[in-house]
């Protein structure tokens, strides 16, 4: 019995070692298709950004304000405008 009960460990080990690769590979696999749409998600908000700056650059340029610093680069100094 003792051959019998060796083959039978070394099935299990076998069948475990096949397990545990198939789950790493399936792991990998979803972990891949997430990482993907996470950059696809990512590259598409960048575009969004990118599209959203021109925007807000071509309404400064139709105001006349193209000169104006950004909220981020002003010195304390913004134009005063009379109270209505």
């Amino acid at each position: 019995m003792d051959g019998h009960d060796s083959e039978d460990t070394k099935q299990s080990t076998a069948d475990m070692t096949a397990f545990v690769q198939n789950l790493l590979q399936q792991m990998q696999s979803r972990f891949q298709t997430m990482s993907d749409s996470i950059i696809t998600k990512i590259d598409d908000m960048g575009g969004r950004i990118n599209e959203l700056e021109q925007s807000i650059n071509d309404l400064r340029a139709e105001m006349g304000v193209e000169g104006t610093p950004t909220p981020a680069s002003k010195s304390g100094d913004e134009p005063k405008t009379p109270a209505s």
